[in-house]
């Protein structure tokens, strides 16, 4: 039988996992990918990016706490207590991303169009350090999310 836990456990589930996958292909992709252009070109890329990224990610974050809090109301036992954690750890990835990377954001709009400034990569160490932060919260919730859904599947001979 489906339940509207069922449902909106799918949505936690689709939600982190496409949070987690996203945050993800940045840590693996992204940034080493950074790290092996010159400067200017990682600038301009990095701005670019960011104006496609944020409506997206927000979006995506959004979602995620949203599904994660939703299961945590109507479940009930461990499930209950597991998508609660979920949840603040989505919360965790927008804090990070709110409180730290995007402030480093303005840092690099602006040293693209300008100049970059003396002590520039520890700027950018930073904002890496922020980034593998909220991938790690977002891979983690989805990791909760994973359990909850084999918690309660019988085993298999």
């Amino acid at each position: 039988m489906r339940t509207s836990a069922g449902y909106i456990h799918g949505a936690a589930l689709l939600a982190t996992g496409l949070l987690a996958g996203a945050f993800g292909y940045g840590a693996a992709n992204v940034v080493p990918t950074f790290g092996a252009v010159p400067l200017d070109v990682r600038l301009t890329f990095h701005t670019a990016m960011m104006k496609v990224n944020e409506p997206v990610m927000q979006s995506a974050m959004a979602l995620a706490i949203l599904s994660s809090f939703a299961l945590a109301v109507v479940a009930r036992g461990l499930p209950r207590r597991l998508a609660a954690g979920a949840g603040a750890l989505a919360v965790t990835s927008l804090l990070v991303t709110v409180f730290g990377n995007v402030p480093l954001h303005a840092h690099i709009r602006r040293w693209a169009a300008t100049t970059v400034p003396a002590g520039h990569t520890e700027i950018l160490q930073r904002w890496e350090l922020f980034h593998t932060v909220r991938t790690l919260a977002a891979l983690a919730a989805f990791t909760l999310m994973i359990v909850i859904a084999v918690s309660g599947r019988p085993a298999v001979r």
